[in-house]
């Protein structure tokens, strides 16, 4: 279909602002230019900033029903708009249609539990006189607001992730300031946009688009910035962190998740379950499933099933409702996916099926008997590509799925529950999924990982609780109520 290049403002402090210079926004699936966006320099970030503080210390309490309000609203708004926004992801980004309205759908939720997350943002009592001579005090911690957040987004959930920052940022009263992926900064301008028309305070939220290499030392480092929430890759949020210095930081970086398949496992559930949890948004997605561990005995029938339906994925038109994998995000990282492949091929991987590349499309691929030194095997692929190995026991599987620098989530599949518990207390992971993939996920949830998969927790309520602060408030009665 014809697509009308538009050309967008951004959100700096309240304000829609046009900038000098602009860049494209590209499709991956043609190359198309479907949008011309601002690219900020550091003068407009540092507006955002100092613009946000003063917002911040002038509203110095913003209240409870006022912020349930403003978010209650963002998801009405959304949903009153579901098909531009689902258009939107999948234009610009490598989700299929269907893919994409998932998005907007979680997006929603994700915003309401945000208003609703706001009514139990509390504190609770102490007992101060649990201390000898304090029998005399009592009081109360409450939660407060930091101040400015910094979210930095990626490209694979534009939409979704850029709500997950900044539904619990306002949930707890701080302003935002985002700087979404440069790839696709559409869907996060659509959200300013519905925060916008839903009366978050003006200074509160900032979506500042343009080149990292500009904007993203003076976001990470300027001294009003209280917190930086990062989403991306390991080197990038190794940089961020050290840059950072004395601030808060909560990073999901990535992972390369197991999932393990036991021999008393419905075997037609779980490759289900996987080639899905393989191959949606085309593998970019930061809980796909990448390791697949298959005891020994039920090895050959699972890889026949998990190939045979692999070849029955369509690929092609991302706007298509009958389409399953789109393209990467770039013919850049399609390139390297298929060196990744080579160079595991070359020290003696086997393809079951796919393995081909065509622009930015990669064939959803499958492979065996990868070396445990590939380069695929070990770091995260972010791409259509999965690697199924036949181990003896789930001890030896358990080994094999925390031997690489990631513990984001993790699968298994057993109707054993000393199995399942087995994994489930020595799996080096966030979450361990029983019977489902690694990369199911609700909203509400504690998101994040150990090792090199990032620090923190994301999930609502638990990203409020980082970006508050608890304030103790003591009171010595007989002083107060004059008692001799």
């Amino acid at each position: 279909m014809q697509i009308q290049v538009r050309t967008e403002k951004m959100l700096v402090a309240g304000n829609w602002l046009e900038a000098r210079t602009m860049f494209d926004v590209i499709n991956p699936q043609n190359n198309e230019v479907i949008a011309k966006v601002p690219k900020a320099t550091e003068k407009d970030m540092m507006r955002a900033i100092e613009k946000s503080e003063e917002a911040f210390r002038h509203l110095a309490s913003w209240p409870t029903h006022e912020r349930i309000k403003v978010l209650q609203k963002a998801a009405d708004y959304v949903a009153n708009n579901f098909e531009n926004f689902a258009e939107t992801i999948a234009l610009e980004g490598s989700k299929t249609i269907n893919e994409a309205r998932s998005e907007v759908t979680r997006t929603i939720q994700t915003l309401n539990i945000s208003a609703e997350e706001v009514r139990r943002l509390k504190g609770e009592t102490l007992n101060f006189d649990q201390r000898e001579g304090s029998e005399n005090r009592t009081g109360y911690y409450y939660r407060f607001p930091i101040g400015i957040i910094a979210a930095i987004t990626p490209f694979n959930d534009p939409l979704n992730l850029v709500a997950h920052k900044v539904g619990p940022a306002l949930a707890a009263g701080n302003p935002i300031i985002v700087k979404p992926a440069s790839n696709t900064p559409l869907s996060a301008l659509l959200l300013a946009k519905a925060l916008d028309e839903a009366g978050v305070p003006k200074g509160f939220l900032s979506v500042v688009t343009g080149a990292g290499s500009d904007i993203g030392d003076t976001l990470i480092t300027h001294p009003f910035v209280k917190m930086v929430s990062f989403t991306g890759g390991f080197e990038a949020g190794e940089k961020i962190a050290h840059k950072a210095g004395l601030k808060k930081v909560a990073m999901e970086l990535g992972s390369n998740s197991p999932v393990i398949v036991l021999k008393d496992a419905c075997l037609s559930d779980a490759v289900i379950s996987t080639v899905s949890g393989a191959f949606s948004a085309a593998g970019q997605n930061c809980l796909g499933v990448q390791r697949i561990f298959v005891e020994e005995s039920v090895y050959k029938p699972f890889i026949s099933a998990f190939v045979d339906r692999t070849k029955e994925l369509t690929v092609g038109d991302k706007m298509s409702e009958w389409t399953d994998v789109g393209p990467l995000i770039n013919e850049k990282e399609a390139k390297r996916v298929e060196t990744w492949i080579e160079e595991a091929v070359f020290e003696g991987a086997v393809i079951e099926t796919g393995g081909r590349r065509e622009g930015a499309y990669i064939q959803p691929t499958v492979l065996t008997h990868v070396s445990p030194q590939s380069t695929i095997y070990q770091e995260e692929v972010f791409g259509p590509v999965v690697m199924i190995e036949a181990v003896g026991h789930l001890k030896e599987a358990i080994k094999k799925a925390n031997d690489v620098n990631y513990g984001l989530q993790a699968g298994i599949f057993t109707k054993n529950m000393d199995h399942a518990f087995y994994a489930v207390h020595h799996l080096q992971s966030g979450a361990v999924m029983v019977n489902d993939s690694s990369d199911y996920r609700i909203d509400e949830m504690p998101f994040g990982g150990v090792k090199g998969s990032g620090l923190g927790r994301e999930g609502i309520r638990y990203a409020i609780h980082d970006m508050t602060d608890p304030k103790v408030v003591c009171f010595k009665i007989d002083s107060m109520w004059g008692v001799s």
